[in-house]
């Protein structure tokens, strides 16, 4: 597993785009009024503008991602330890995810490479 996603929703994406821009000292990789992302070590900052939950059942919530070469069998493994999914693997928009809770409730991506 490697980190590979930290997550951001917001309602301003410009004004925290303004913020790690002057934090990291430099633009982001990627954009517009919706989203931004920043590349740091190899690691995606992502900052979403806040949506409503539509068909796919994620809320916009802040979390963070690692990817891995077989999201199934990963996941095969972490059920078989007692580790629960909230949203078994299945393909999204940006790819094949994901996603279960640590003990104090932060969210947890799991991402196919």
């Amino acid at each position: 597993m490697e980190l590979s996603e930290i997550a951001f929703f917001t309602d301003d994406v410009t004004k925290m785009t303004e913020y790690y821009r002057r934090l990291l000292g430099k633009a982001p990789d990627v954009a517009d009024e919706d989203i931004a992302i920043f590349t740091v070590g190899g690691v995606s900052l992502l900052i979403h503008t806040k949506f409503t939950t539509g068909e796919s059942g994620l809320s916009p919530e802040n979390h963070f991602a690692f990817s891995v070469n077989d999201l199934d069998a990963v996941c095969a493994q972490l059920a078989e330890q007692g580790l629960n999914l909230e949203v078994s693997p299945r393909d999204f928009d940006w790819g094949r995810s994901a996603y279960l809770r640590d003990p104090d409730g932060q969210l947890i991506e799991l991402s196919q490479k």
